[in-house]
């Protein structure tokens, strides 16, 4: 059935306008090809944390595979979580916090070079676990967060939509364009963990800060910069993507 459909559409295409027949044709090949996608990383520690990575990968084990090290990025995401859940009775879980971000990054960034440098890639299968595997660990994450008492559970929750609205923009990007986006503006996970973790020191000995004459949480704070400028993303990138896309179809008169 799914057949006789695509061969109807297919028809109905090249009788109407030989070049929608041509663009489906091309995206199915694309679509065939998912390693062939650009990955655009642009972020402030890009080229230093590539190099970084490879090293790693030439010296990681035989027995560890790519798929330990994602499992090693979930669990450390999670474990994160459970810090700041934990934080209300021990403020010293924040430091866990930082320790659990690391192994964070190491799992979830070394995965995919491992499997490049061993030439073991499987695109479609890594594509997908690695991106579920990141929205698990985002709602661990900002859940902990909202349990913490050092955010507004409404603003943890904020920034968990916003992320979740960020992924999937990026995600249609690379289906409708071929075009992966891992950072956006020159930020992209590592630094963003890198400002957590700086973070997290701050709220270690100054939870409060004073802005206008009032009082405010730290993390408050800093969550709702980081609303506006996750906001800011979403609303750029999906305007521009929609423009570049309305151009390169543009129906012909």
């Amino acid at each position: 059935m799914a057949t006789t459909a695509s061969q109807a559409m297919t028809e109905f295409c090249e009788q109407v306008n030989p070049r929608v027949l041509a663009a489906l044709r091309d995206e199915k090949a694309r679509r065939m090809r998912p390693g062939d996608m650009l990955r655009v990383q642009e972020s402030w520690l890009a080229a230093a944390e590539k190099r970084a990575l490879v090293w790693l990968a030439a010296r990681t084990p035989a027995r560890i595979n790519p798929d330990h090290l994602t499992i090693l990025g979930l669990t450390a995401q999670i474990g994160a979580g459970i810090c700041y859940a934990l934080t209300p009775w021990n403020r010293y879980a924040l430091l866990g916090v930082i320790v659990f971000l690391a192994l964070n990054w190491l799992g979830d960034s070394l995965d995919g070079t491992l499997a490049r440098v061993r030439q073991t890639l499987r695109p479609r299968y890594g594509f997908y676990v690695d991106h579920m595997v990141d929205s698990f660990g985002a709602l661990a994450l900002m859940g902990g967060l909202a349990l913490s008492g050092c955010m507004h559970p409404g603003l943890a929750i904020a920034l968990l939509i916003m992320f979740l609205m960020l992924s999937i923009q990026s995600y249609l990007a690379t289906h409708t364009l071929g075009e992966f986006r891992i950072s956006f503006w020159r930020f992209g996970p590592t630094e963003l963990r890198i400002l957590l973790a700086v973070g997290n020191l701050a709220l270690f000995w100054k939870p409060r800060v004073h802005l206008l004459g009032a009082s405010f949480r730290l993390f408050d704070v800093g969550g709702a910069i980081g609303l506006a400028g996750m906001t800011s993303m979403v609303i750029f990138f999906t305007v521009k993507n929609t423009m570049r896309l309305y151009r390169e179809e543009r129906i012909p008169k």
